[in-house]
This record gives C-alpha cells, sequence and structure tokens, in this order.
C-alpha cells in the first residue's frame, strides 16, 4: 500500500469519528437550544404580561380602583361581543334601559388597547398556535384602534392570555388581596382555536390529598411553553413562571373553581363558569367556538 493510499484511509477514519462527534454534538445542542428557546418565549409572554400589570394600574386609577371591565355593571359573559366595532358602547355591549349587555372575556383586555395604549402584538404567545396580532383591516374595518371594542369578530385567535373572570359577583380591584392571580397564559381546560381541552381525569395536584407525580401535575399546565408552567400575573403586579396552576392564594388553582373545600383541583373552568369565592382565582378565556 502507497503513503498515499494510507493517507486517503487515515482521512476516511478521521472522518468516521468525525461524524460521530458532530451527531454527538448536535443530540446535546438541539434540545439546549430549544429549551432556551423555551426560555426566551417564557421571558416575553412575562414582559407581556407585565406590561397588562403596568397598564391595568393606570386604568383602575381613573375607575375606582377596578380593573378592566366591559360593558355595564351588570353585563354579562359572552362568548363574543354583539358588536365590535359599533360606534356607541351601548350598541357594543347590546345595552339598553332594560338590558345591562353581554361581552366577551377579551372585551375587557381590549380596554388595554382602547384607554391604555397597549399594542394588540402584546396579546399574542409565539407558542400559542396560530394566534396572530389583531389588525382591523384585516377584517376591512378601516378606523384607529380606539375605535374598536374587541379584537374582532373572533377573539379566540387574537389573544393568548387568560383573564379573572370580570363578570358576575367577584371581579378583582386594587383592594382584593395581592396574592390573587389577574392573567396567565390560555387555560387548559378550554379549547382554543389551536388545540383541544385536555382530559381533566389525568390532572392531579402535587399536594394532599393527592399526591400526584410530576406528569399528573403538568396535566394541569397550560399547553403553551411546552407544560413546563405558566406565566402568571398577580394583583401586586409581579409575574412569576409558575411550574404548576395551583399557585394562587392557598395553593389555589388559577384555571378551575373551588369544588368546595378543594382548592388545589377544583373544578375545570368552562364558558359561564364563576369564581366560587373573592378569593377564588378563576383565569378564563373565551371559547374557541361560540355555543348556538
Amino acid at each position: 500500500m502507497t503513503n498515499r493510499q494510507k493517507a486517503h484511509r487515515l482521512t476516511q477514519g478521521e472522518l468516521i469519528v468525525g461524524l460521530v462527534v458532530l451527531a454527538f454534538a448536535i443530540a446535546i445542542i438541539l434540545p439546549m437550544l430549544a429549551r432556551m428557546g423555551g426560555r426566551a418565549t417564557r421571558m416575553v409572554c412575562g414582559t407581556n404580561l407585565a406590561g397588562f400589570g403596568k397598564a391595568m394600574l393606570i386604568y383602575a386609577s381613573d375607575y375606582d380602583g377596578g380593573l378592566p371591565r366591559a360593558g355595564g355593571p351588570g353585563s354579562a359573559w359572552a362568548a363574543r361581543t354583539p358588536n365590535w366595532r359599533a360606534s356607541s358602547q351601548a350598541d357594543a355591549y347590546g345595552m339598553t334601559a332594560n338590558q345591562p349587555g353581554r361581552a366577551s372575556v377579551s372585551a375587557s383586555l381590549y380596554l388595554l388597547v382602547k384607554y391604555a395604549e397597549v399594542e394588540p402584538k402584546s396579546f399574542v404567545c409565539s407558542q400559542d398556535g396560530r394566534a396572530r396580532e389583531f389588525v382591523p383591516q384585516r377584517y376591512r374595518a378601516r378606523g384607529e384602534l380606539i375605535d374598536y371594542w374587541d379584537f374582532g369578530p373572533n377573539p379566540p385567535g387574537h389573544v393568548s392570555y387568560s383573564y379573572h373572570m370580570p363578570y358576575g359577583s367577584y371581579p378583582l380591584t386594587t383592594s382584593s388581596p395581592p396574592g390573587l392571580a389577574v392573567a396567565a397564559d390560555r387555560n387548559p381546560w378550554m379549547d382554543s382555536p389551536f388545540a383541544k381541552a385536555r382530559d381533566f381525569s389525568l390532572f392531579k395536584p402535587n399536594v394532599a390529598p393527592y399526591n400526584g407525580t410530576t406528569e399528573q401535575s403538568r396535566a394541569g399546565n397550560s399547553l403553551v411553553h411546552q407544560s413546563d408552567g405558566q406565566n402568571v400575573l398577580f394583583l401586586d403586579t409581579h409575574v412569576e413562571f409558575a411550574k404548576w396552576p395551583n399557585c394562587a392564594l392557598e395553593e389555589d388553582n388559577i384555571y378551575t373553581s373551588w369544588d368546595g373545600a378543594d382548592k388545589a383541583r377544583g373544578k375545570p373552568a368552562a364558558f359561564g363558569s364563576q369564581p366560587a369565592d373573592p378569593n377564588d382565582s378563576l383565569l378564563v378565556n373565551d371559547p374557541a367556538v361560540a355555543p348556538r
């Protein structure tokens, strides 16, 4: 064998070793990059929610301490706001002398766009399926953002976050306990336009009396962020990435209403759900499909 042939064989061996090393490096680096990307998305969501908190305080200062709440004092939760591009508040929410009106959960959040200069893109998480920024012109609406009352005719496609139920007996005010949750990633027990709700029977919190496993506890997390947890805005305006949903007052689950004394698991949210008590955090979003 000539020296040239030996050199050629050596080069092939080195190539094989190099490929093995490269494959090994890719196996290590890709998951690391995915985790880094996930953390970056969490940070963006956390920044979005922190912005909501500041804007809500500004809003509350003008409305006797009340957090954003669309419609009138007696308005009820509607899957869709009656007329999102109406020329008046009464027409938007269907308010008359005899009717207190109706509004979606997203309509309450839209008040931050209308009156607190929060941009619609802040309501979209990049990991939330195909959710995209609300742009009125896509619906052939020619006015400014402040002219409207909701995120278009199908708000779930433009809002990635859940909000404490604003309609009913227990809306939040700045005098509510500071440990209550105000907003977070989507509720996992409600269908989104991009994913079906989780099976509630698979969820067991990692606290007594359930003592669920890590995977059983993760089943209660929001569907975004690889189900590792959820960004949560609390009433004291701090934001944290909570690894488990039972993160509010007394291990209260932010995505369920109390079931008697059970706060950690509770009852899964659905369209029409209400908090059980003034201290019951219940974060909901509008259903993917409006009930007929």
